[in-house]
């Protein structure tokens, strides 16, 4: 099994047609996600999914503090609890702010993340571990990691498939998960890396999954996360671990669209427009088409509004009227 890792070539899983049925049903609701006006959810849902992806990711870990505690840390408010905690906190608040400056394909930004994850926890943040170490359940070692020496390699190749491979983005953020948590880069801070590696992956392609709780989802069913985990070892391929983790994609799609009477702020179609326009000129009848919702004099006032607050500029005059974000 470590052998064929520790070859240059794809990493081993197969195509079942359970894996099938997921992806086609996650494609399915990535487009009601994105006819609901849901790929950047409002503002205070955004908040709401990230206060429980940092909580869920560190409670996995170990870490004790509650989300209560995480919002009042977020908040720039003093919080009584282990230093060691608070500090996980701290960090994961940042990197996850630091999501946008990452690049999903790159070891260097790979590494970077870890540093901000762990700094203060590990003296060896943000670098590949020089030592091999294993995985001990009870009185037993449950997994013997790659030797150090082939880390670089191991990386190396791993982002490469990334990169390059024609696999969907769906199946290839599992793989990498996968990969990255039996490879162990790091003498620290490997499991919430994986999943917070599969969030950018997946991120770059679907900019909801940026605010998804899918740790939450997890860590409800974490015995089942490591039972898939364990299994793919045994098999030698991640196929396992990515018909779990499928599941726990679509499920956290099925939630978002569960939300009842959710309703965007003039603040928040601007921002979701933005993801859409980019840098390119637009008039207000295309704004509205976007928000067949609203009415045209709404419109008008989230322009206006945007242009007042320096968030787009206008020009033009009336039927030539033209926008165009900063």
């Amino acid at each position: 099994m470590m052998l064929s890792r520790m070859n240059k070539m794809k990493p081993p899983y197969r195509i079942t047609g359970k894996i099938l049925k997921m992806v086609a049903s996650i494609s399915e609701k990535i487009g009601e996600v994105n006819s609901a006006h849901l790929n950047k959810p409002p503002t205070e849902l955004r908040k709401k999914n990230r206060i429980k992806t940092i909580h869920s990711s560190l409670k996995i870990e170990g870490n004790t503090l509650t989300i209560e505690q995480i919002t009042a840390i977020i908040e720039n408010k003093r919080v009584i609890g282990p230093k060691k905690d608070i500090l996980e906190v701290k960090n994961a608040i940042a990197v996850y702010d630091y999501l946008d400056n990452l690049n999903p394909y790159k070891i260097e930004s790979f590494c970077e993340a870890h540093g901000i994850l762990m700094n203060g926890l590990i003296e060896s943040a943000g670098k590949l571990r020089s030592k091999s170490v294993g995985i001990v359940k009870g009185s037993e070692v449950a997994h013997i990691e790659p030797p150090s020496e082939m880390l670089n390699p191991l990386m190396n190749d791993l982002f490469d498939y990334l990169k390059k491979d024609e696999d969907l983005v769906l199946i290839k953020s599992c793989v990498f998960h996968y990969e990255m948590e039996f490879i162990h880069p790091f003498i620290d801070g490997n499991g919430r890396m994986g999943r917070l590696w599969q969030t950018l992956i997946l991120k770059d392609s679907y900019p909801v999954f940026e605010y998804l709780p899918i740790e939450a989802l997890i860590k409800e069913r974490q015995e089942q996360y490591y039972e898939s985990l364990g299994k793919s070892d045994n098999t030698g391929e991640s196929t396992f671990f990515i018909e779990f983790m499928l599941e726990i994609i679509l499920e956290s799609l099925e939630e978002l669209l569960n939300i009842q009477n959710v309703s965007l702020s003039n603040i928040d179609r601007i921002n979701l427009f933005k993801s859409i326009v980019k840098n390119d000129y637009f008039t207000r009848k295309e704004y509205l088409k976007n928000f067949r919702e609203i009415s045209s004099a709404t419109a008008s006032r989230d322009l206006n509004f945007a242009v007042e607050n320096g968030m787009i500029v206008k020009i033009g005059d009336k039927n030539t009227t033209r926008y165009k974000y900063k």
